[in-house]
């Protein structure tokens, strides 16, 4: 389907009070056209009709007329680097940007994840953003290991106890 095409749904769908599939459309063309300032508007606008400042922050982060604290609540969501990274969901080189805000904006925000991963990363390779918050996670995957080592070793209980009892 069209850009153009689907467009004209969006706008069809929000005439009749369907937010939420107009929302899913955006997100379908957010998707397909990453790079699309336009497109990320619409969907902030969408989120907007919501009451989700975070969201619509997050669409609106590359435009120089954001609303403070919408990007506030999409700072404070997505509060690590590599997180605000993997939700802008930008592909390809800043330059591919129509602004110079959003080039900033872009390079800022890639900036500063490759200063949290400790390595270059690009929009391209997106880090999931587990690596930056990682201090705090030792314990929890000990934890799930040791649980992992303790049901192994119930179903081995389990097993050879059925063994015993068959052959008694």
């Amino acid at each position: 389907m069209a850009l153009r095409d689907t467009l004209a749904r969006v706008d069809a769908d929000l005439a009749a009070g369907r937010v939420p599939v107009a929302r899913q459309r955006l997100r379908g063309l957010v998707s397909s056209f990453p790079n699309d300032l336009m497109l990320r508007r619409r969907l902030a606008e969408v989120y907007r009709l919501y009451g989700e400042p975070a969201e619509a922050g997050r669409w609106m982060y590359l435009e120089q007329d954001r609303d403070a604290a919408e990007t506030s609540a999409f700072e404070a969501r997505y509060h690590t680097a590599p997180l605000r990274m993997r939700a802008l969901a930008w592909h390809g080189p800043e330059s591919l940007a129509r602004t110079d805000f959003a080039r900033e904006q872009l390079a800022a925000v890639r900036a500063a994840c490759s200063d949290a991963m400790g390595r270059p990363v690009d929009w391209d390779r997106v880090p999931s953003g587990g690596k930056a918050n990682r201090k705090g996670n030792a314990f929890a995957e000990f934890l799930a290991g040791a649980g992992c080592v303790v049901a192994v070793l119930a179903f081995l209980a389990i097993w050879v106890n059925g063994l015993v009892a068959l052959f008694d």
